[in-house]
């Protein structure tokens, strides 16, 4: 088992996470597992009622199962009100954090006039630049670099190769993964058609980010700062790898977005929205709050009411897609021709 093997008992979890025991509370648990892999002394959960009857033939030592599941089994069970969030408390038990040693590594740099607190780590090789705080718990991983007027909250966490470019604010407890980049230009473009050639002027980019507590940025993931006010992230928001959150969007609390999701500038999103991967986002839109939108939608106007949207073609054999692309091009001169007679036509 590696080093940081725990082990507890059924009845030590009931007891922990406020669950109801069925069966021996003197059950050990080493560790977690899916409900077809588990082995004795591990722990599962059935979150779904449409797998009650893997039950039966799962090694698992306790499962967690919602009470309704429970019902007629004989085997150890935890019994939750929502079996996969408590499956995700039991399972951090098994992973707990890697300490870090406090302190400046040999090989960092940080600015005269930075401030690193004397509880935070920064490790080798990274960079603190001009006038950015680092506060008390916080972690600057391996490669980590930290443009100037930046903050970094208590307990918050860059894994390594972060880049924090400029004016980028984060609250307590963000866990920010390898290679994103916050604080980047935002894409500000005017074209100037004066003269004999037009081309692009570059718009400023005078604003920041800010993300607020406790929220979660993924691998390669982009956050551009705003063009005059701030793009902002508010609390528990969560986002997946390769996102790209363009300048002066807005996020609202508990929000969570799937990978490769792009939102073009300008753009609001609700508290507790839930937005598939590869959808796309346009520009200068409102969504409202608890909204689901599917993965590979496209969003090109404002949603007003909460509920499920979906866009996008699904999938299907070549040939019966050429087929029907072709007659996606017939498609308004078919309505044209079946379009009912109005007042002042007929």
């Amino acid at each position: 088992m590696p080093p940081h093997s725990i082990t507890v008992t059924a009845g030590e979890l009931a007891e922990r996470f406020g669950l109801v025991l069925q069966g021996d509370a003197s059950r050990r648990v080493q560790g977690v597992g899916t409900l077809a892999a588990a082995g004795p002394t591990q722990l599962a959960f059935l979150a779904n009622s449409k797998y009650r009857g893997q039950l039966a033939q799962s090694g698992a030592g306790v499962v967690v199962v919602r009470a309704t599941d429970a019902e007629g089994l004989s085997r150890d069970l935890l019994i939750a009100g929502d079996p996969y969030v408590a499956f995700a408390r039991i399972a951090a038990l098994f992973e707990p954090p890697v300490p870090v040693d406090a302190g400046i590594h040999p090989t960092a740099f940080v600015h005269p006039e930075a401030e690193v607190d004397a509880d935070a780590s920064v490790g080798p090789h990274a960079s603190i630049g001009p006038r950015s705080r680092v506060a008390a718990g916080a972690t600057v991983g391996p490669g980590c670099v930290v443009g100037e007027d930046c903050e970094i909250g208590a307990g918050s966490t860059l894994v390594a190769r972060v880049t924090l470019v400029r004016r980028v604010r984060l609250g307590a407890r963000v866990l920010v993964h390898p290679g994103a980049v916050l604080g980047a230009d935002g894409f500000g473009l005017a074209l100037d058609r004066q003269g004999d050639e037009p081309h692009w002027i570059k718009v400023p980019q005078l604003g920041g980010v800010r993300v607020g507590d406790d929220c979660e940025i993924g691998a390669n993931t982009t956050i551009d700062r705003g063009a005059i006010e701030d793009t902002v992230l508010e609390h528990d928001v969560r986002l997946d790898n390769q996102i790209q959150v363009a300048h002066n969007v807005r996020i609202g609390a508990h929000t969570a977005m799937a990978g490769c999701v792009a939102v073009a500038g300008s753009t609001t999103i609700g508290r507790y929205c839930m937005i598939g991967g590869a959808a796309g986002i346009a520009g200068h839109l409102e969504i409202c709050d608890r909204v689901m939108v599917t993965a590979m939608s496209l969003v090109t106007h404002s949603i007003r009411e909460p509920g499920e949207y979906s866009s996008g073609t699904p999938l299907m054999d070549s040939r019966s897609w050429r087929r029907n692309a072709v007659r996606f091009k017939q498609l308004d001169a078919l309505a044209r021709r079946l379009r009912l007679p109005t007042k002042g036509n007929e």
